[in-house]
């Protein structure tokens, strides 16, 4: 069986390996100069490449589609992941939150072990080779055009990745591929990535980290989802842990109804926080409530808590009033922030959206209108929150489609 792999990232080269190890004749077609050049970049060049848990709670980190996966995560898991690379001889350790990294630390050991396995088991690479269309006849797959030249297959896998990061080659290939083959296109949008926030006030916190906050999500006046961490504010408004998270549960709302409450102090209840500040007042009865709350809240914070909360900088502590620290209580728990618009897809770790995965046979990742055409990875409609957990569903799909080609079906 002859089988083209388009793309050699994550679900690519597993794709190539698993059908190649059945057997197959497999040519890998990268338009890059080397393989895996988005997996060199993912965990800060560490390479988070999966989740240590099992596929149930695996599933509850996927945000878009995860009955479609529920197949695939089942049969090849994050343990299937760990042992194959281990076997491989990459040696692995499990960190906070159950992420798996290289020992090495290093993303280019994740990728030459992939690709070893791959050329182990006969898989031929084709870099600096682009893919111009996929040809298809009676409903079938049958030829791939590279270089205005024709080449026969029999099976065709389109692993070729979102639209995130394109400096990575990541350019939208697979969804054009997919809709010249009567696919319908669920509409893609930033994922994992920033968010922009309305207002200038961002600019003044620049750099600060806010480490164990709580972050509601409301939709008009509806909570959606509450987070607990860490976030960053940037020069355009709000990066980190919790925010990558929100962009992948807001990127398909209205975002003028998206607004973000933060909770400046969860370990303390209004009351505990109330005598918290009382006790303070009394000890610095003379001192402006500006001077003072810098004990209490990061410096550059102060001035617009302040503002927020209608009380003057330079206001004595024993002028405030039980109404203007009542508000203060109030902006401290309820720290709003109302959300402009996505960072774009060159920022966003991942692409949200992609092949309708209605047409898609969720067990083998066939195409279920084109007989031996085969979508993996990001260029489905599936996405996961950070942890690992994106690169193992590439992992997965890619082994689905692999695995289903078999020596049997000449």
């Amino acid at each position: 069986m002859k089988v083209a792999v388009i793309g050699a990232g994550a679900s690519g080269l597993m794709a190539a390996y698993t059908a190649a190890a059945n057997g197959n004749n497999v040519t890998v077609f990268e338009r890059n100069e080397k393989c895996g050049k988005k997996i060199y970049i993912t965990g800060k060049g560490r390479c988070n490449l999966t989740n240590a848990v099992p596929p149930q709670e695996f599933l509850q980190n996927v945000v878009r589609n995860p009955k479609f996966l529920t197949g695939a995560i089942y049969s090849f898991s994050s343990d299937d992941t760990m042992s194959l690379f281990e076997n491989g001889g990459l040696q692995l350790k499990t960190e906070r939150g159950n992420r798996v990294f290289p020992v090495s630390d290093k993303a280019s050991d994740v990728t030459k072990c992939l690709e070893n396995l791959c050329k182990n088991v006969g898989v031929k690479f084709k870099f600096n080779t682009k893919v111009d269309k996929i040809e298809v006849l009676n409903s079938t797959v049958s030829d791939i055009i590279v270089n205005n030249s024709s080449i026969s297959f029999d099976k065709v896998i389109v692993c070729t990745g979102g639209v995130s990061y394109p400096l990575t080659g990541s350019t939208g290939d697979g969804l054009k591929f997919a809709r010249a083959c009567g696919h319908e296109i669920v509409d893609i949008k930033p994922a994992l990535c920033g968010l922009n926030l309305k207002g200038k006030y961002f600019a003044e916190m620049q750099g600060l980290a806010l480490k164990n906050v709580g972050v509601s999500v409301y939709y008009g006046e509806k909570k959606i989802h509450s987070l607990f961490g860490e976030f960053l504010f940037t020069h355009f408004g709000v990066s980190g842990p919790i925010i990558l998270t929100v962009s992948s549960f807001i990127n398909r709302l209205d975002l003028n109804k998206v607004r973000l409450s933060v909770d400046l102090k969860p370990a303390l209840t209004e009351e505990q926080l109330d005598d918290r500040i009382l006790r303070d007042f009394a000890a610095s009865p003379n001192k402006s409530i500006g001077v003072l709350l810098k004990g209490l809240l990061p410096s550059s914070m102060v001035a617009e808590v302040l503002k927020r909360s209608g009380i003057d900088f330079n206001k004595k502590v024993n002028s405030v009033s039980r109404n203007e620290r009542a508000a203060l209580l109030t902006t401290i728990k309820k720290f709003d922030m109302l959300v402009l618009s996505l960072r774009t897809f060159d920022e966003a770790i991942i692409t949200s959206g992609g092949v309708d995965v209605k047409q898609i046979n969720p067990k083998t990742m066939e195409s279920k209108l084109i007989k031996g055409l085969y979508f993996c990875g990001e260029v489905l409609d599936v996405d996961a929150l950070t942890g690992g957990f994106n690169l193992q569903i590439a992992f997965s799909t890619g082994y689905a489609a692999g695995n289903s080609i078999k020596l049997e079906e000449v």
